[in-house]
């Protein structure tokens, strides 16, 4: 079946799809193949995955994607820059994605396929992502008072012996201020992972130097909230604007 730019075999033979795929590639679409197969790899590691019901995609740029029933993430993949080509061996219809740096093979054998697909996809936007804690750092180097009057910010990214921080200043009175950002409503691993950089900047820093921990997000879970006050750290709420 052929409709704006899709084509759709169900229950194909071995020559059918083989034919799918060996135009499909040549012509630059992508392809999806579902039906029972065993995947071997071989490259950095080597791992062999019997046969069972999987989904895979073959996409114009030489990734290779092989989806199981369960999670967002393939159990085996190509990166793209591969070449693959489809055989018919032994019974199989075998489908061989190679890779030259690092050298790498993945090779997915189908006892038979129930649907293949080929599709004219063609895609030249880019993803815009809004609301990150990117947006959350920009909002406040403009705008310091969002963290309180007399806030100055003086580095971001800060390294320290626990990782680096988000945002390093000063308040007005001269003590320094560790703003770890989440864009999301947070529980207590942000708390710790705040008061971990504030105790590491109490090592570095001179003795007299007081450090002040500001977490900065949407809002908190109570526990989180509990978790401030017992460790002496602070909240404010705000969310990424665009």
């Amino acid at each position: 079946m052929t409709a704006e730019g899709i084509q759709a075999i169900s229950s194909p033979t071995h020559e059918e799809v083989k034919t799918l795929v060996e135009s499909g590639t040549k012509r630059g679409l992508l392809m999806t193949l579902f039906g029972r197969c065993r995947v071997d790899y071989d490259g950095r590691a080597a791992s062999t995955l019997g046969f069972g019901d999987r989904l895979v995609v073959l996409k114009p740029d030489g990734t290779v994607l092989v989806h199981t029933d369960e999670g967002h993430q393939p159990v085996n993949w190509q990166p793209p820059g591969c070449t693959h080509e489809i055989t018919r061996r032994e019974g199989l219809l075998v489908v061989e994605s190679y890779r030259e740096n690092p050298d790498e093979e993945l090779i997915i054998s189908f006892e038979r396929v129930t649907q293949a697909t080929a599709f004219e996809a063609t895609d030249t936007e880019e993803l815009h992502l809004h609301g990150t804690e990117d947006d959350l750092r920009g909002q406040i180097l403009e705008e310091p008072s969002l963290i309180e009057s007399g806030f100055e910010p003086l580095s971001t990214e800060r390294d320290t012996t626990a990782g680096a921080v988000d945002i390093y200043g000063t308040d007005s009175d001269e003590n320094a201020v560790v703003i770890e950002l989440k864009r999301r409503r947070v529980g207590p691993d942000a708390v710790s992972q705040l008061n971990r950089y504030v105790e590491a900047l109490e090592r570095e820093l001179h003795a007299e130097t007081r450090v002040r921990g500001i977490l900065v997000a949407p809002s908190v879970t109570d526990r989180a909230s509990e978790l401030l006050a017992e460790r002496e750290l602070e909240f404010v709420s705000l969310s990424p604007t665009n």
